[in-house]
């Protein structure tokens, strides 16, 4: 979700940082930890599907997007062995120090690295049950938008003594909520966004929670409605996943206080059928990106969809001709318009 935030947000567009951050309670993992493949027997803790919120719910039209559903609760997905196992490649000096980029929204911001250093994210998130679960819970079967937006990384670290300080205040606030009896409002309620409105660039997205999060108080995403009220959703716990269609979804990202760190890792999902709409925009991803590596990914996902289009057309007119029947020609020009606009969007998107 943070991803997606207006591109006058960030403030480094040309290279990756170089600025490490302190990561604590990491659990150091043994050789055979680090060699054992994805297995989803071991490492998914999928129990059962979460209550979601629909487009409707929201006051929002069922066919704004690609499906009904809007985002789901919280949800177990991984289990503390495959968070372990993120955990130790996300974080690794060869990330960190290659694929690390920062914004005003987040210091550290690890992309682009699933495929040359963390093979257990990639094939965690490309794996056919995971996606399986990921499809049930969207209302749609998804892929993963290419394989630059696997396992992005957002990252927030703080001293103990902010960290205290922070506790310290929703604890007052907490005590004043309990002496009054309730009269000034929620006994904490803190409604400034560290992610502003927005729309995310991608159809879907899974944010999975890579921290502790038993101190955290907030953390929330604000909706938007349709009448423009907004809802709440809760933040997910450490193992735990989010999935939002947030490509038609106005919403921000509420902040966390009371954790010394809160990783979360982010994968953009987009449909698996090539003839669903594809509205996908790099205006929000380009500055924090390797512009070769996803102008590739992104140009080379969105012909393969144009290709998989004309075989199946092309399919569709010789069955047509075969069995004696006119040419469609009103269907076929609009058929054609279609993919001229596809393409259009597509260069729209890779500038330079």
């Amino acid at each position: 979700m943070a991803a997606a935030t207006a591109a006058s947000n960030f403030h480094h567009v040309a290279v990756p940082s170089k600025v490490k951050p302190i990561i604590i309670n990491g659990r150091h993992l043994s050789q055979d930890e680090r060699d054992m493949d994805f297995t989803p027997e071991v490492h998914l803790d999928f129990k059962q599907a979460p209550d979601v919120l629909m487009m409707k719910d929201l006051g929002l039209p069922e066919d704004n997007g690609v499906s009904p559903v809007a985002v789901s609760q919280p949800f177990q997905l991984f289990a503390p062995a495959a968070i372990d196992r993120m955990r130790d490649e996300a974080l690794a000096p060869e990330v960190m120090e290659n694929c690390k980029f920062s914004s005003n929204i987040a210091a550290c911001q690890l992309r682009g690295y699933a495929n040359r250093y963390a093979h257990f994210v990639r094939d965690a998130w490309k794996h056919p049950k995971t996606l399986a679960i990921i499809s049930k819970v969207a209302g749609i079967e998804l892929i993963p938008e290419m394989d630059y937006e696997i396992g992005n990384v957002n990252v927030s670290v703080k001293s103990e003594e902010q960290t205290k300080q922070e506790l310290a205040l929703v604890s007052k606030q907490q005590q004043a909520f309990a002496e009054d009896e309730g009269i000034a409002g929620c006994p904490w309620e803190d409604d400034k966004p560290v992610v502003g409105w927005h729309e995310d660039s991608y159809p879907f997205v899974c944010v999975l929670m890579l921290s502790d999060c038993t101190n955290m108080v907030g953390g929330e995403t604000a909706l938007k409605k349709g009448d423009g009220e907004t809802l709440k959703v809760r933040g997910p716990a450490m193992g735990c996943a989010v999935v939002m269609q947030g490509r038609y979804i106005t919403h921000q990202a509420l902040r966390a206080l009371g954790a010394q760190e809160r990783i979360t890792m982010v994968t953009s999902f987009r449909p698996k059928d090539p003839t669903v709409k594809d509205d996908s925009v790099l205006t929000t991803v380009r500055p924090i990106s390797n512009l070769s590596e996803l102008f590739f990914e992104f140009g080379e996902y969105r012909l393969a969809m144009l290709e998989e289009r004309i075989r199946q057309k092309l399919t569709n007119i010789r069955d047509r001709a075969r069995l004696g029947k006119p040419f469609a020609i009103a269907d076929f020009k609009a058929f054609l318009e279609e993919q001229q606009k596809f393409l259009e969007h597509t260069g729209k998107e890779i500038v330079g």
